[in-house]
């Protein structure tokens, strides 16, 4: 569960978010592919990432393979320049790119991006409407995996970036 608090008040403004810690590593956890973790996090039923509310994103959508996050940028994210921090859309991108390889994971097996690749191609500002971020797996293999995703507007269709990540994949020993 998230819940954003936002106030404005004599030009100040604050934001407050809560968030659900992860659950223990328990065997029913551990048993449990990347595709059902992902899956039970949509469904509420295991906690979503903390990093999600922290930024504002959120998993809409999880098939074998594929993933969708939707994200709300806002001035809180501005950087000096007045446009939304790039690190905003490469933690999207990141996210889309290692759930999508996650997917494909079977139980007990985790993975870390290695390399990630981002291309910022349309500025994205405090008003712009939520953005869409789709991850596909490309190669999931025994130690490497890779992905690409592409960050699209809710609104306009409009592409914002797009990313490939390469992965290590963790197998137990």
């Amino acid at each position: 569960m998230t819940t954003y608090h936002d106030t404005a008040t004599e030009g100040l403004r604050s934001r407050t978010h809560t968030w659900e810690p992860r659950p223990a590593t328990t065997p029913e956890v551990l048993g449990m592919s990347g595709l059902e973790i992902l899956r039970a996090a949509l469904k509420e039923t295991l906690p979503a990432a903390s990093m999600m509310s922290t930024l504002g994103f959120r998993l809409t959508e999880v098939e074998e393979g594929s993933v969708v996050f939707e994200g709300d940028p806002g001035d809180h994210l501005l950087n000096p320049m007045g446009t939304v921090h790039g690190g905003f859309l490469a933690t999207l991108l990141d996210s889309a790119l290692g759930s999508a390889v996650m997917t494909r994971l079977p139980a007990g097996t985790a993975y870390t991006t290695v390399q990630l690749g981002v291309h910022m191609v349309r500025p994205v500002l405090a008003d712009t409407p939520a953005l869409r971020c789709e991850g596909t797996a490309l190669h999931v293999g025994r130690t490497t995996a890779t992905a690409e995703a592409r960050v699209v507007g809710t609104h306009d269709g409009k592409l914002y970036a797009h990313g490939t990540t390469t992965c290590a994949v963790l197998r137990p020993a």
